[in-house]
């Protein structure tokens, strides 16, 4: 093993394993070569942790060896743009002599010692050697974003196409974007007790914290500005509240005390006005008087509607924040609370101090589905839909038989799949080292037994998985984990030690996320692009060249274009032809779907008439009674148009699959290359080195944007046939919710049935026809975007 394979793992706290490489004889080419290599590098650190640091590091290594291989003059962070006075293009040549200041007089050693080292210089003790990867990823991130920044502040006032394409390419290099993890799991599942220990922080999230009242969602990401913890406090609008007072007090408390949704509005206002709410009209509970703690509540801009909490420790924030999301009335007495804020509240912030887990990834407490606030409701749909990740957190003794984990993905598996971005989901078996049904009390007996159960319960789940054919339409086998878990055992290794508890499992899966989105590496990299194509665009000659790869890259830019071009046009046929049996079959089952819904068995008169009119008021969304009182909300539009997403629900996941792995059209557009990469290494390009480089860069950058695209507009698409259907229902809603006197119940169903019959052969056909389009529009979109 040569000095530079020991300094590297030396320098990234790597020392232990320093003489496994050893043994392995590494090299500087072969520690090289370790790229993208999983499997081995695993092999070389087998645990987690130390793992993901090399594993980071060696990429940005990776990109300073190619910067510094691109250009001789080019080192540490990135290239510094040199002073060429003559070149091919005026355009170029005037943005190269302004960008970089004259050095004139000193030697280019001398140069690079004043240009490159800079400011880096004086922000720590002088070293005997500096190297690339010498400095921390802060320091680096922070010496290429000021080399940036000089070069911006050098590119000319003038506005022309070179100087805006800079600017505007600079400006784009500052990105912010997060992953997110849904969390679904009841009060008592652990999910405080697992988050604590994930993020390493032992008791900042106290028992209960993310398992807050029926509505509120609650997000938990790193605190990037401060040390101290916070919430961020998100309100519904006025409007939306009066309108909920509104229904609540003429039709929601009609049913009697034994309806669920009677119960329910009678928690919520109880909450909030205590008594007052009994004797007072909608208008009257506005009262400005009941939302003096909560200004914020009143604001009209949105911005202006949050809360913002802090406290100096971590329990006096919980304090304050437990009125905005408990719905418990013996807090209320354990707190002396006297008014709960959380029927207001649509969403939750946690700012957690010193979470490097959470730097690029938020966890989202998620609540069941369907909320009768607007907005919450639509807040919950594309926070489900945004989630590359769910978690489903349960208790390991009721795991595989926990009928409301399993309802999470049976109601909910469309938001998620085909109708979102979701790729992995994680069942989290938790409380494993629990222990009561032993036999053998010794400490390895109890150890055998907590293994060997969790075993047993990872097949039970998967087993459970396995017969929801539905949702596996949307996710394969591969794409569903289970982890058998224990926070207590990862903190105390009575039993099991860290490894076994599999809580680092969960921590490498995040680390891998916040990879993703690794906000050095990915600023170097479009930076070193950009940097390219000025120090390119300034050297001398070389016409004849450029113009001779623009037509090779013209022609390539055409046959890659045509390969994807072709596969689009088959996939809009095949759509086509599955959404034709869809439309048949929907209106062959409309109507019953229809009586199912608005005339049930077994219910009949008053109560009924509640359930139904609460239906036509909130657009078809209904409330189902299930085992105990409890309630399960359900959408007649989803239910009509069933038949639609079904007969696209394979050819839609396999066109556009959610895996990180694939990509969209049968990986067409992953495929997609002008082959830049091969032809920068290629000696009869060495005088369009640099361009090349920099289109490879935007290649990269284009195919990444494209795909987000497509997953933003792919997500539309798919509900687009839900909201056709609901969009021609409207009518019928707005007829059957002025219905009142004798007989409502039964005019309010005629009008229905009236409805769909007489819509059934164009609603459907619409569905499919707006889809389509859309899917139509969509390609259009792309051919534009890779042209």
């Amino acid at each position: 093993m040569d000095d530079f394979v020991r300094d590297k793992l030396t320098e990234w706290g790597l020392r232990e394993w320093i003489e496994k490489f050893k043994e392995e004889g590494f090299t500087k080419e072969s520690f090289f070569s370790l790229e993208d290599q999983n499997e081995e590098i695993e092999k070389l650190i087998p645990k987690m942790a130390p793992r993901c640091i090399f594993k980071r590091r060696l990429k940005l290594l990776m990109i300073f060896k190619e910067q510094n291989s691109a250009n001789p003059d080019t080192a540490a962070a990135s290239a510094q743009v040199h002073k060429e006075q003559n070149t091919a293009n005026p355009d170029t040549a005037d943005a190269s002599a302004q960008v970089i200041p004259s050095t004139s007089g000193r030697s280019n050693e001398e140069k690079r010692k004043s240009d490159l080292q800079g400011e880096s210089n004086q922000q720590q003790p002088p070293t005997k050697k500096q190297r690339p990867g010498s400095y921390s990823e802060k320091k680096t991130l922070t010496k290429v974003k000021d080399i940036m920044r000089r070069v911006l502040q050098r590119i000319p006032p003038e506005k022309n196409n070179l100087n805006d394409f800079l600017r505007r390419k600079i400006h784009d290099l500052e990105t912010e974007e997060r992953e997110v993890v849904g969390v679904f799991g009841k009060t008592g599942a652990g999910k405080s007790s697992l988050i604590n220990a994930i993020i390493g922080l032992k008791n900042f999230l106290p028992s209960g914290s993310v398992s807050a009242c029926t509505s509120v969602l609650i997000k938990v990401e790193a605190n990037m500005q401060n040390q101290k913890g916070e919430a961020i406090v998100e309100f519904i609008t006025k409007e939306e509240w009066r309108d909920e007072l509104w229904f609540s007090k003429n039709f929601g408390l009609e049913n009697g005390e034994d309806d669920t949704e009677h119960r329910d509005i009678v928690e919520k206002l109880s909450a909030l006005y205590g008594e007052d709410w009994k004797e007072k009209s909608p208008d009257d509970l506005m009262d400005g008087k009941y939302f003096k703690k909560i200004p914020e509540f009143l604001q009209s801009n949105e911005e202006l509607r949050k809360k913002i909490l802090t406290a100096d420790e971590d329990e006096e924030l919980f304090e304050k924040l437990i009125r905005y999301t408990r719905s418990n009335p013996d807090d209320a007495v354990a707190q002396g609370t006297r008014r709960w804020y959380w029927p207001l509240v649509k969403c939750v912030t946690i700012k957690v101090p010193d979470a490097d887990l959470l730097k690029h990834v938020t966890l989202v407490d998620l609540p069941g589905n369907g909320d009768t606030n607007k907005s919450r409701d639509k807040m919950w749909k594309t926070v489900v839909g945004s989630c590359s990740t769910i978690w489903i957190v349960t208790d390991i003794n009721r795991a595989a038989s926990d009928k409301e984990a399993w309802e999470i993905l049976k109601d909910d598996f469309s938001y998620m799949g085909n109708g979102g971005q979701c790729n992995e989901i994680h069942f989290i078996c938790t409380k494993s080292d629990c222990h009561s049904d032993a036999k053998d009390f010794s400490e390895a007996g109890i150890h055998d037994f907590i293994l060997k159960r969790n075993q047993q319960a990872k097949a039970k789940v998967k087993q459970e998985f396995n017969q929801l054919k539905e949702v596996k339409k949307h996710f394969s086998e591969e794409s569903f984990k289970v982890f058998t878990v224990s926070s207590l055992e990862f903190l105390n290794h009575k039993y099991l030690n860290q490894e076994e508890t599999e809580i680092p499992k969960l921590q490498e899966f995040l680390q891998e996320l916040n990879d993703c989105h690794k906000e050095t590496l990915n600023y170097v990299s479009g930076a070193h692009g950009i940097l390219s194509l000025i120090q390119g665009a300034s050297r001398r000659g070389g016409a004849e060249k450029k113009k001779a790869v623009c037509t090779i890259l013209e022609k390539k830019m055409r046959d890659e274009v045509d390969k994807v071009r072709k596969p689009m046009e088959k996939t809009h046929q095949d759509f086509e032809n599955c959404l034709n049996e869809g439309v048949k079959n929907s209106e062959i089952s409309c109507e019953k779907d229809l009586e199912s819904v608005i005339n049930p068995k077994g219910k009949s008169g008053r109560g009924f008439f509640m359930t139904l009119n609460y239906l036509v008021q909130h657009k078809g969304i209904y409330n189902a009674e299930k085992n105990r009182g409890t309630r399960k909300q359900k959408n007649l539009n989803m239910k009509l148009s069933s038949y639609l997403t079904e007969s696209i629900d394979e050819i839609f996941k396999k066109t556009f699959p959610n895996e990180v792995n694939c990509g969209p059209f049968n990986g067409k557009i992953n495929s997609f290359s002008l082959g830049t990469k091969r032809m920068k290494m290629e000696p009869e390009y060495e005088d369009v080195k640099l361009q090349l480089e920099f289109l490879n860069a935007e290649e990269d950058k284009m195919k990444k944007k494209l795909i987000k695209v497509i997953r933003e507009r792919k997500k539309r698409i798919y509900s687009s046939l839900m909201t056709t259907v609901e969009e021609s229902m409207q009518k019928c809603y707005d007829d059957a919710k002025v219905i009142r006197g004798a007989n409502s119940l039964i005019n309010m169903r005629e009008t229905m049935r009236k409805h769909v019959h007489d819509s059934k052969n164009i609603m459907f056909k619409n569905a499919k026809k707006v889809m389509l389009d859309q899917l139509r529009n969509l390609m259009i979109l792309q051919w534009s975007l890779v042209r």
